[in-house]
């Protein structure tokens, strides 16, 4: 395990401040970050998260999840702190009371589901607490649902439901296609949307403001904690806009090379409780 960023790391990047020496609050994605494969809390990770709180340091959970979503884990971490869903397009208060909502414009909303279901990919929108699907037996629809513990929302069509929409998510197997559909979109959202996979098969469209970057400063906020002080962890695409404004910033041992590139620290990967050890090593000592 590498205790900086890659010696591959693209060099294009600018140097980055060196990590803070101080951290009163962690900012954890979830999905491929906190937890492994079958999305279940470890013992170690239960463990850290108990050392966090006995040295004064608060946790934030951040998602491409909606905040309903994260539910499930804020009892067994012990936490009752704002978080933000959506990428940051939803920040809740602990009793899942709206702070912030971002939504994407009606046009850019009815852009990318054309573009999306013209490419067979399927399209998801959340609205507020909503998820809503055209149909229920598309793949990954079941998995989400057990995943976030949510039922869908289900609709004829996506008609009348273009406005307030706080992301947009395409879903599909085909990965190579999807990273040329967030690479398009990307290019023809410019300005209008947050265009960023948050896994090989998962691709989501928010408000160009709401990103995870956005997120954690909001966070940050309302926790009362420069962010200068606040430790970011991530493993995938969207979480780079986090990690590049945290003053603690680490990687996930199974993030890509490429968001590795932005992180202070790349401890080990999810399956291997990565994260955990990454509160021991680069966040405790720091509290």
């Amino acid at each position: 395990m590498s205790d900086t960023v890659p010696e591959s790391a693209p060099a294009i990047l600018p140097p980055r401040p060196a990590p803070a020496d101080r951290v009163r609050l962690v900012i954890s994605d979830i999905d491929g970050t906190l937890v492994p494969k079958d999305k279940q809390l470890t013992p170690a990770v239960l463990d850290a998260a108990r050392a966090l709180r006995a040295a004064g340091i608060a946790l934030c959970l951040v998602s491409s999840r909606a905040p309903r979503g994260m539910d499930m884990f804020l009892g067994p971490l012990g936490i009752d702190t704002p978080r933000a869903g959506l990428n940051g397009g939803l920040v809740v208060r602990p009793d899942g009371t709206i702070v912030s909502r971002l939504s994407l414009s009606a046009d850019a909303t009815r852009l990318a589901v054309g573009e999306l279901m013209g490419n067979a990919v399927d399209a998801w929108l959340f609205i507020g607490h909503d998820w809503l699907v055209t149909d229920p037996h598309a793949p990954y629809v079941a998995r989400e649902r057990q995943v976030v513990q949510t039922d869908p929302l289900v609709v004829p069509d996506f008609t009348g439901h273009y406005d307030h929409v706080g992301k947009i998510m395409g879903a599909s197997s085909d990965y190579p296609l999807l990273a040329q559909v967030e690479s398009d979109l990307a290019a023809r959202l410019a300005g209008h949307a947050s265009v960023h996979r948050s896994s090989d098969y998962y691709l989501d469209i928010t408000h160009p403001r709401a990103n995870k970057g956005y997120a954690a400063m909001e966070l940050a906020r309302l926790m009362d904690v420069d962010i200068g002080q606040v430790a970011c962890i991530g493993d995938m695409y969207n979480d780079v806009p986090m990690l590049d404004e945290a003053g603690v910033a680490i990687a996930m041992g199974n993030a890509p090379d490429p968001v590795k590139a932005h992180a202070h620290f790349v401890t080990d990967s999810n399956e291997q409780d990565g994260w955990a050890q990454a509160m021991r090593r680069y966040v405790l000592p720091r509290a």
